[in-house]
C-alpha cells in the first residue's frame, strides 16, 4: 500500500502548502541542504575559493573527528543544541548566514562537515567493535558420530 501512495504522490505533485509545512518544519535541515548544495558549486566552479581549499578543511575536520572525537561532539552538540532552541525567525536568519558562508567561503561548511563525518566514523567504528565483542561464541561440536543417542 504505501508504494501505491507513493506513485499516486508522484503523479499528483506535491502542493505549495505541502512545501511550506515541509520547510516549517524541518527549517534547519532544509537551509543545510541549500547551504551544502551552494557550497559545492561555489567551490566546484571556482567562484571564491578552489575546491582544493574544501578538500583540505574537509580532510583536517575528519581527522580531528577521529582523533579527538569527545571534544569535538561536545562542540557540535552544542552548537546544533544552540540552533534548535532558537525561534524559527532566528533559525531563518542562522541558515541565510550558512548559505552567505556557503557562496563565500565554502571550506568552512565542508571543514564542520568532516567534523560530523570523523564523529560518526568513531562512533560506528566503535559500535561495530562492541557489537563484535558481545557476540556468542560459537558452541563447539563434538567430532565423534556418538553426537545424537
Amino acid at each position: 500500500m504505501a508504494k501505491n501512495k507513493l506513485v499516486d504522490k508522484i503523479k499528483d505533485g506535491v502542493s505549495v502548502q505541502e512545501m511550506e509545512d515541509f520547510a516549517r518544519k524541518y527549517t534547519t535541515e532544509v537551509f543545510t541542504v541549500l547551504a551544502l548544495v551552494i557550497a559545492a558549486i561555489s567551490s566546484m566552479f571556482d567562484y571564491f575559493t578552489g575546491p582544493k581549499l574544501t578538500i583540505i578543511f574537509l580532510t583536517i575536520g575528519t581527522l580531528l573527528g577521529i582523533f579527538f572525537p569527545a571534544p569535538v561532539e561536545k562542540g557540535l552538540k552544542q552548537l546544533y543544541s544552540f540552533t534548535f532552541k532558537q525561534e524559527k525567525m532566528t533559525q531563518v536568519v542562522i541558515g541565510v548566514v550558512k548559505i552567505i558562508i556557503a557562496i563565500f567561503i565554502p571550506f568552512v561548511l565542508f571543514g564542520i562537515v568532516g567534523l560530523l563525518a570523523g564523529t560518526s566514523y568513531h562512533y560506528y567504528t566503535r559500535h561495530a567493535q562492541i557489537i563484535e565483542e558481545n557476540k556468542p561464541s560459537r558452541p563447539h561440536h563434538r567430532s565423534s558420530g556418538d553426537e545424537h543417542d
